[in-house]
C-alpha cells in the first residue's frame, strides 16, 4: 500500500471518528435531559436487555415507562431511543410530514422487502403511496372478500380434522391461514400454505421472520458486520432466495398474461389456472395494479414491483395472525361477548351460505367494537419506530438528530390515565355514546395515524371479521384449561406460548 493511500486512509478515519464523536456528545448531552435508566460506557442500557426473552423485554419497558415517565431515553449500545406513551406528544410525532423516517430497527427487513413502502420515504414514499392507494378502493376489496371466504373454508376443514373439542393452540393454523390470503389478495396466485405447511415457500416466510425477530433486541445482531458473521445471516440469504424467485416468478407470468390481453385486464372475467401451474387468476389482484401504474410516465421495473409485492406480503399476513389469533382469544374467553358476537351474526345473515359482501360485514357492528378492544390490548404492532434524521423540539423535548423513536401502543392500550380498568376486556367502551375513554385520539393507534398511518387497516378489519364469522358460525370457542397468553414484542406482538382454544360443532 503506498504512503498517500495510507495517509488518505488515516485522514478519513480521524474524520470519521470526531464525526461519531460529535454526534454521540451531543446525543448523551440532550439524552441527560431527559429521564431515563443510568447508562455504561459502550452498551448504554444494553444491560437491561441482555439475556432477558422475549417477554422478560416487554416487562422491562414497562418497568422503565412505570418508573421514568411517558417520556424517557435509553441507549442500545451507542443507539439512542427515545421511548414515548404520551398520547399529546404522538400526535405531534404522528401528525408530522417530516418525521416519517422508520426506525432503524425497520433497517433489517431490507435485505428482503428494498426499498419498499414500508421502508422508502421522500419523493419515491410519495409516489409509492400514491400508486398503492388505489388498491384498497371499495371495488378491489370487495374481491377480496371472495378470497377471505374460500380460505375461511378452508380452515375451518383443517380444524375439523383436528379433533379441536380436545384443544387447538391457533396460532400456527391462523399464520397458514393469513399467508394464503395474502397470496391470493397480493399476487393472485395460491400458495396452498394450510394443505401444505411444508413447502419451500411457507419454510421461507418462517425463517426470514424468526431470524427479523431475533435481530430486534440481540445486542451483537444488530450491527451489520456482525450479523454478517452469523449463522443467522446464511439463514436469512437463503430464505430470501426462495422468497425473491416465487415473486419473481409470478410478476414475470403476470406481466406476460397482460401483455397478451393487450393490456386490458377483465376484473369480470372468472379465476382459472394458467402459466406455469402457479394458479394466477384473471381477476384484479395487489401485483395487477402495481403492473399497471406508472411513475412519470414509465412503469414500474420487476425490481421495483417486487419490493411492494413482498412489503405487502410481510405486513398483510404476520400483522394480521396476530390480530385474528388474539380476536378469537377474546371471543372465546369471554362468553358473554360471544354470545353477542353470535347473536348478531345470525342477525345479519340468517341461514344465508351466499358469500358475505362488505356491506354485510359493515353491519356487524359490535363486532366492530370487539376488534377496536382486542387492538387495544393486543395492538399488532406493539411499538411503533420512527428515526429522527435532524434535531428536532417536540414539547419541550429536544430529540437528538439521528435518534431512535419508539412510540409504545402496547402500553398506551393499557394505561389507565388513557383507559378506564384498562385491564378489562369491554367492547363497549368504544361505543360512540361511551367515547370517553378516548378523549386524545392518539392515545389509541393500533394502525398507527398521520400521513404514514397503515394502509390496509381496511383489508385487515374486513378479514378479521370475515374469519371470525367463519369459525362462530361453525364452533363455539372456549379457552383450554390453564391456558394464557405469554406476550412478546418484537417488531409483531405474538404469544409465546401459542393461542389454545378448543372448539364444540356448532350450527347456525
Amino acid at each position: 500500500m503506498s504512503l498517500e493511500l495510507v495517509l488518505i486512509c488515516v485522514i478519513f478515519s480521524v474524520i470519521g471518528a470526531i464525526v461519531w464523536h460529535d454526534k454521540f456528545s451531543r446525543q448523551a448531552t440532550l439524552g441527560a435531559k431527559i429521564r431515563g435508566p443510568s447508562t455504561y460506557p459502550l452498551i448504554g442500557n444494553g444491560n437491561l436487555f441482555v439475556g432477558a426473552s422475549p417477554p422478560e423485554i416487554l416487562q422491562v419497558i414497562g418497568k422503565l415507562v412505570k418508573e421514568y415517565g411517558k417520556v424517557l431515553r435509553v441507549f442500545l449500545g451507542l443507539d439512542f431511543m427515545l421511548f414515548v406513551t404520551d398520547p399529546k406528544f404522538v400526535e405531534v410525532l404522528l401528525s408530522s410530514n417530516t418525521l416519517i423516517d422508520k426506525s432503524k430497527e425497520y433497517t433489517f427487513l431490507r435485505n428482503w422487502l428494498g426499498d419498499g413502502l414500508l421502508l422508502t420515504t421522500g419523493k419515491k414514499w410519495q409516489s409509492r403511496r400514491k400508486i398503492i392507494t388505489p388498491t384498497f378502493h371499495f371495488k378491489i376489496l370487495e374481491q377480496f372478500v371472495e378470497v377471505f371466504d374460500k380460505q375461511g373454508n378452508t380452515f375451518v376443514n383443517v380444524l375439523k380434522k383436528m379433533k379441536p373439542e380436545e384443544g387447538v393452540d391457533i396460532y400456527p393454523l391462523v399464520t397458514l391461514y393469513a399467508l394464503d390470503v395474502i397470496c391470493d389478495s397480493a399476487m393472485g396466485t395460491t400458495a396452498n400454505a394450510q394443505l401444505n405447511s411444508n413447502s419451500e415457500y411457507v419454510q421461507a416466510v418462517k425463517d426470514i421472520t424468526n431470524v427479523l425477530h431475533l435481530r430486534m433486541f440481540d445486542f451483537l445482531l444488530r450491527p451489520e458486520p456482525f450479523f454478517k458473521l452469523s449463522r443467522s445471516a446464511t439463514r436469512e440469504k437463503k430464505a430470501i432466495k426462495v422468497l425473491h424467485d416465487f415473486t419473481d416468478r409470478v410478476i414475470v407470468a403476470r406481466r406476460n398474461d397482460l401483455m397478451q390481453q393487450n393490456g386490458k385486464h377483465d376484473e369480470n372475467r372468472n379465476g382459472h389456472v394458467v402459466d406455469d401451474g402457479l394458479g394466477i387468476k384473471k381477476k384484479m389482484a395487489f401485483l395487477d395494479v402495481l403492473l399497471q401504474a406508472t411513475v412519470d410516465g414509465k412503469p414500474l421495473n420487476n425490481m421495483d414491483i417486487r419490493e411492494e409485492v413482498d412489503t405487502f406480503m410481510f405486513e398483510g399476513h404476520d400483522t394480521t395472525t396476530s390480530g385474528i389469533s388474539f380476536l378469537l382469544y377474546n371471543i372465546a374467553l369471554h362468553s358473554d361477548v360471544q354470545r353477542r358476537v353470535v347473536e348478531e351474526i345470525r342477525d345479519v345473515f340468517g341461514t344465508d351460505t351466499r358469500i358475505p359482501t362488505i356491506s354485510d360485514f359493515n353491519n356487524l357492528q359490535y363486532l366492530d367494537l370487539v376488534i377496536k378492544e382486542t387492538m387495544r390490548l393486543y395492538p399488532s404492532v406493539p411499538i411503533i419506530g420512527r428515526q429522527s434524521e435532524k434535531e428536532v423540539t417536540i414539547n419541550d423535548i429536544t430529540i437528538p438528530a439521528g435518534a431512535g423513536i419508539a412510540i409504545g401502543t402496547y402500553f398506551m392500550g393499557r394505561d389507565p390515565d388513557l383507559f378506564t380498568d384498562p385491564e378489562i376486556f369491554n367492547p363497549e367502551r368504544f361505543a360512540v355514546e361511551r367515547s370517553g375513554d378516548t378523549q386524545n385520539l392518539f392515545g389509541y393507534v393500533p394502525f398507527s395515524a398521520g400521513p404514514r398511518n397503515c394502509i390496509g387497516q381496511k383489508f385487515a378489519i374486513l378479514e378479521m371479521k370475515s374469519i371470525a364469522v367463519k369459525v362462530l358460525k361453525n364452533f363455539e370457542l372456549s379457552v383450554q384449561e390453564d391456558y394464557k397468553p405469554i406476550l412478546m414484542a418484537e417488531i409483531i406482538l405474538r404469544p409465546e406460548n401459542g393461542v389454545h382454544l378448543k372448539f364444540k360443532a356448532r350450527q347456525l
